[in-house]
């Protein structure tokens, strides 16, 4: 009897772990709006035992996605481990894009292309909260004087949406187009701004979702 009752706690674990490297393979390939079919179909379970395990599409992404933004802190700490300001900046904002590149379905997560729960949210956080820090060591050392922590939202935004669009063609191609931001953002470079920084709450929003984006 003991061996009866245990078996099917076992078996549903086993499926759960295929089911979560599965969806970790397929996000990180096709972004977060892949389909869960495919999931179920490497995980080699019936779309069925996916949705008992994960009831909604935020079920699965809450699951994988937190413990993969830890990556941001050790980014963040070889940064601020660099003795020079600005390279240490450089080597954060280089190492943050180099992970979403790896990886479309943090991408999308990062770009704020999925509503963001609370446990997702406060994993971006902490990945982000060394920024500040990052940034204020970095002014004046090689960064321009007026950039704010809030700026690296819509850099964000905007580096996501080229990884995204040239992953498939030259996916190194995102390298180039921040070598261009970079050398904006040097000091010596600094010119007058047309606008002010975004406040707080609106760099925690995010840009408006596209067509289709992920459902169940």
């Amino acid at each position: 009897m003991a061996r009866t009752s245990r078996a099917p706690r076992a078996d549903a674990a086993r499926n759960r772990d295929k089911l979560l490297a599965a969806a970790a393979k397929v996000f990180g390939e096709r972004g977060l709006d892949a389909p869960l079919e495919e999931v179920a179909r490497r995980a080699e379970v019936s779309i069925g035992t996916l949705y008992n395990h994960f009831p909604a599409r935020r079920d699965l992404i809450d699951a994988i996605f937190p413990v993969r933004l830890a990556a941001l802190e050790q980014v963040a700490d070889a940064a601020l481990a660099e003795a020079d300001p600005w390279k240490g900046f450089v080597l954060f904002v280089e190492g943050l894009f180099a992970l979403q590149a790896r990886d479309r379905g943090l991408n999308d997560v990062l770009a704020r292309r999925y509503p963001a729960s609370p446990e997702l949210s406060g994993a971006c956080h902490r990945g982000f909260v060394h920024l500040v820090e990052i940034i204020e060591r970095a002014r004046g050392a090689g960064l321009r004087e007026d950039f704010e922590a809030q700026d690296m939202a819509p850099l964000m935004w905007a580096m996501s949406q080229v990884i995204r669009e040239t992953a498939d063609v030259a996916p190194d191609a995102w390298r180039r187009f921040l070598a261009f931001h970079l050398d904006g953002l040097r000091a010596g470079a600094a010119g007058p701004l047309p606008a002010g920084p975004l406040t707080e709450e609106q760099a925690r929003g995010r840009p408006g979702e596209p067509a289709g984006s992920p459902g169940r």
